[in-house]
């Protein structure tokens, strides 16, 4: 996938939340450095669907994300083009990311196979949500004490 330095890669409607201490981040609005954690619901066949009863198996998967991805998480908020981004990531990772502009559109890239990013032409301006605790299915319970997700996330939605 080949996406130019001016575009916007911008988190997709999903439900995420954020756990643990902040750690490394650049000092930006809605940038804390905290583990990223992502829910959504398995999407099953019949089939499938039957033996996850059997086998007692969750219903949603949880992907939690390293710290470098985690950043990136934040920075994608729709409003950072690529080029930004990845002058961010690569003043607070230095050479732990470099090369920078080939690490950070590989995970862009990741990001969009998976359904859990876009990259837009131009800055979003509230055509979704991209914020924490969201859930655009509807589909999610509250998520546990177990997540360990800070307060914000845990609210109910």
């Amino acid at each position: 996938m080949k996406f130019s330095v001016d575009t916007f890669p911008t988190r997709a409607p999903v439900w995420w939340g954020r756990r643990g201490v902040a750690g490394a981040h650049p000092e930006v609005n809605g940038v804390t450095g905290m583990e990223i954690v992502i829910r959504h619901p398995k999407n099953l066949g019949r089939f499938e669907s039957l033996l996850a009863r059997i086998f007692r198996a969750p219903n949603e998967l949880i992907r939690p994300l390293d710290d470098m991805n985690s950043v990136l998480w934040e920075l994608m908020d729709g409003r950072n083009d690529f080029q930004t981004i990845c002058s961010m990531m690569d003043s607070t990772f230095h050479e732990r990311i470099a090369p920078v502009e080939e690490r950070v559109r590989a995970s862009i890239v990741q990001y969009c196979t998976l359904g859990l990013a876009i990259i837009r032409q131009s800055a979003l301006s509230g055509e979704w949500d991209v914020s924490a605790g969201f859930d655009p299915t509807g589909l999610l319970k509250p998520p546990g004490e177990k997540l360990g997700l800070h307060q914000e996330e845990r609210s109910e939605e």
